[in-house]
């Protein structure tokens, strides 16, 4: 798993899974990636470990076997994507993103669905028995409650009714005449699902565990915090598309600190990112932690999560990286804070 590229293609069909990779293995894989959001880590983790297990040689021996395709609820920048992402390099499989509201503004949604998987086998590099073992995410699957008047494209509960056939397992046929079996694609839908926490809180009364040590009271809110089909129905989900995704993952709002470590602390963090390449032009980039703080912040008043850090971020920096490349006398730039212009140390 170590840059998940150890077994890209060859013997994908007798092997699904490299026999290293565990649950625990792949929530360290994404720990590396992903800061907070641990309960939601395990269970992708272990959807995605049950689900490669139950593909190949395990589906010929039990032809009864399901699928367990995944629903991720979280506010917008909670890094439902991220996390779809990583998990699919950290068990080196193609992977490809979808809007459903797009799905929606066609006339045509088979055609777009088509368009899907074909992305899919172009990201396992035309192999279409790659492909079949890959991960769709669908984000934004919370819109397609149908909505009168919605013009010339289709109702969301008709995309719903759309996306079932191949969330389920279905040959698809391709514009070039192949045909990808979506069988053993695991396909993961994401949401905002704004309102659905009032919806929990009518629903669910669970009070019958005794609370008198903190062990039962997390058993108690875990209860609680868990998203029952009918919590579907009633938000505006078919019951047929609810029936599809049995494993539910719940993302958590971030905190000010989550964000400041988001900004420092991932292999790809966008900090690290632009002191490489400060490097790159043999200068040192420092921006102090009270800057970081200041940047989470900002980010918190924007309300869309960790979207924005990137953003700000490069704007911060932008003035600095400007003037650097024509300066060669410049050895190191720091960051006091985010309403001020960078220092430059030269030598």
């Amino acid at each position: 798993m170590d840059d998940a590229n150890s077994n890209s293609g060859a013997g994908c069909e007798a092997s699904p899974l490299r026999p290293d990779i565990t649950p625990s293995a792949i929530v360290r894989y994404l720990d590396q990636y992903v800061i907070g959001q641990d309960e939601a880590k395990k269970t992708m983790a272990v959807a995605v470990y049950a689900h490669y297990r139950k593909v190949g040689p395990a589906r010929a021996e039990a032809a009864t076997t399901t699928k367990s395709n995944v629903l991720m609820v979280g506010p917008t920048g909670t890094g439902k994507t991220l996390m779809c992402e990583t998990l699919s390099r950290a068990i080196d499989v193609p992977f490809v993103t979808a809007d459903a509201p797009s799905l929606a503004q066609t006339q045509y949604v088979g055609d777009e669905i088509e368009a899907m998987l074909e992305r899919l086998v172009d990201r396992a590099d035309g192999d279409v028995l790659r492909a079949r073992r890959g991960i769709i995410f669908i984000d934004e699957v919370d819109k397609l409650k149908a909505v009168g008047g919605q013009g010339r494209g289709v109702s969301g509960e008709a995309v719903q009714n759309a996306l079932l056939k191949i969330m389920e397992g279905a040959p698809v046929k391709l514009r070039d005449g192949r045909y990808i079996d979506t069988t053993d694609v695991l396909f993961i839908c994401g949401g905002a699902f704004v309102g659905l926490d009032q919806i929990l809180t009518r629903t669910h009364s669970f009070g019958f565990i005794a609370t008198s040590d903190g062990e039962n009271q997390r058993i108690l809110d875990r209860l609680n915090a868990r998203v029952k089909p009918t919590d579907l129905f009633e938000f505006g989900l078919i019951p047929e598309f609810a029936g599809r995704l049995p494993v539910v993952a719940r993302l958590g709002d971030l905190s000010r600190e989550m964000l400041m470590r988001i900004l420092a602390e991932p292999r790809d963090a966008i900090y690290r990112q632009f002191r490489e390449l400060f490097r790159a032009e043999g200068v040192d980039l420092v921006v102090e932690p009270q800057v970081i703080g200041q940047i989470a912040d900002l980010a918190i008043e924007y309300k869309i999560g960790a979207r924005s850090l990137r953003g700000i971020f490069e704007e911060m920096i932008t003035p600095a990286l400007y003037v650097v490349p024509d300066r060669k006398d410049i050895r190191r730039v720091v960051f006091r804070s985010l309403f001020e212009d960078a220092d430059f140390v030269c030598g």
